[in-house]
């Protein structure tokens, strides 16, 4: 019963340390490039591909959903200090959906895809903090911004590079924090 307690209590401070960390990482002042008004360059999905990969999906979302619910009451943690309810109905509202489902879909993914685990967190990462962010970020933006879906997509596309880097850094940083704990 005991040793249940502890791995409860360890999983909800790894939560809160995680959603920290996402909010955090926020603090970092966006980019916004001229191609895409409203949709700055954020570090704040590394925090989110590293939930998945070493939090797993459940506990991951958990992080990511109390990210969100801290956002949501008005702390201004999201890239550029923006927080409060009207940011779920403003041009980013869809990638922070996608970071939610993203979240578990690379939590869920990495320990079954086949590889080096470094590959393997690296594909997660990527399929669900790229993928499955842009799957709904991307509709989200053209839907508010009143742009074609077509535009909105080939304006996202420049975010692909750092995206791709964020994932790579995380993948690295998963591999390396696997590594250090005690008792592998």
């Amino acid at each position: 019963m005991r040793d249940e307690a502890a791995l409860g209590t360890r999983s909800l401070v790894r939560i809160a340390l995680f959603a920290a960390l996402i909010g955090a990482l926020g603090l970092v002042p966006p980019l916004y490039l001229p191609i895409v008004a409203g949709l700055p360059i954020s570090v704040q999905s590394l925090g989110v591909m590293l939930a998945g990969l070493i939090l797993g999906g459940r506990d991951g979302a958990l992080a990511v959903a109390l990210f969100l619910l801290v956002v949501a009451l008005g702390a201004p943690l999201l890239s550029g200090g923006r927080g409060g309810l009207g940011v779920f109905f403003g041009p980013t509202a869809g990638f922070l959906l996608g970071f939610l489902l993203g979240v578990y879909v690379i939590g869920w993914l990495a320990p079954r895809l086949p590889g080096p685990p470094v590959v393997a967190a690296f594909a997660a990462a990527v399929i669900g903090g790229i993928g499955v962010v842009y799957l709904f970020g991307v509709p989200g933006f053209a839907l508010i911004a009143h742009l074609p879906l077509s535009k909105a997509l080939a304006g996202s596309v420049v975010f692909l590079p750092g995206d791709l880097v964020k994932a790579l850094l995380a993948a690295l940083a998963a591999r390396s924090l696997a590594r250090a704990r005690p008792g592998r």
